[in-house]
């Protein structure tokens, strides 16, 4: 099995003790690496791949707060404690409207967990530390650069999400600890960015505050306790103002319609959309999975209407295991 903590990210931006009211190692401690191995039969083998590896945070005893694409349809998972040892996990379950997913470490972890903070309280210019497993050399110094809505190709939407700067590499579960070594987000993706003449990456994070509501859901039942978004297994982007299917999820509801790639979504229900946020909500606002979402398309100089009927996306994949 590899290692997840051979490499070190560059000396220059790792955090330093002495900038940090808090103990710093004893903190990024609550850091763990997760490996994970998917059946090549599952749903999202193909574009997430059939083994996956990144990182995820303590939060309470024996229980690991990850970023859900890690663990979704996992049979193995093992965690990767930063002091050399290894455990197995179990996925309690994922989240698809925040992105949260839950471990269950099967086997010791003596560590102290992460305190979780209000990510609501944070502020453009707050000092942060975003911790991978391995401690300080594998963890970066940073500042909070956003806070603002973010849209996903992959039918997600967060109306407040964090981006930090400088961006950690290995950016999957990695942990945003506030200056108090509170634990305020999960991050989730890299993205590119031009600021000040110059392109700069930054760290897409998941509000822990969006987990509060939720976590007990997650802990008893591998979900959460509302009615499942509507889904119709569509990647989309925005071009010039204009949503446009970019990629189409095998086996999906627009798929099996027939919408192609290149096909502009003018409007969900007679409501005109134009970028990606405004069309998800437009579709989530016609009800739970399930129900029929008629959408107007453009396509080779044509405009037409089609009516999708849509799934909970969760009933594509393959439910966790405990082994």
């Amino acid at each position: 099995m590899p290692s997840l903590t051979e490499w070190k990210v560059p000396a220059s931006v790792q955090p330093r003790a002495e900038d940090f009211a808090f103990d710093l190692e004893k903190t990024l401690e609550a850091v763990v690496g997760l490996h994970c191995i998917i059946p090549e039969d599952a749903f999202t083998a193909q574009t997430l791949g059939t083994e996956r590896a990144g990182n995820g945070v303590l939060i309470g005893d024996r229980l690991v707060l990850t970023i859900g694409y890690l663990i979704t349809e996992a049979e193995t998972i093992w965690l990767h404690l930063g002091d050399g040892r290894v455990v197995p996990g179990h996925a309690l379950g994922v989240d698809q409207e925040t992105g949260f997913g839950l471990v269950q470490a099967l086997g010791d972890v003596d560590f102290a967990p992460l305190s979780l903070g209000e990510s609501s309280k944070v502020e453009i210019g707050d000092r942060i530390v975003v911790g991978g497993v391995g401690g300080r050399t594998r963890s970066v110094a940073g500042k909070i650069a956003a806070t603002q809505e973010f849209s996903g190709y992959w039918e997600y939407l967060l109306d407040e999400a964090i981006f930090t700067h400088p961006a950690h590499p290995n950016w999957g579960g990695t942990a945003l600890i506030n200056a108090r070594g509170e634990l305020i987000g999960i991050g989730s993706l890299q993205i590119e960015r031009e600021h000040g003449g110059k392109s700069e990456h930054l760290n897409m994070v998941v509000p822990i505050d969006l987990l509060k509501p939720i976590l007990d859901d997650l802990k008893k039942f591998g979900k959460v306790n509302r009615p499942a978004r509507p889904w119709l297994g569509l990647y989309a982007a925005e071009v010039e103002d204009k949503v446009v299917v970019v990629g189409l999820a095998a086996k999906g509801p627009a798929a099996r319609a027939e919408l192609k790639t290149g096909d502009v979504i003018l409007a969900v229900n007679g409501e005109d959309v134009s970028d990606a946020a405004e069309f998800y909500r437009a579709l989530w606002a016609l009800g739970p999975a399930g129900v029929d979402v008629p959408l107007t398309l453009y396509r080779g100089g044509d405009t037409f209407d089609v009516e999708l009927v849509s799934t909970d996306r969760a009933r594509l994949l393959k439910a966790p295991r405990l082994h």
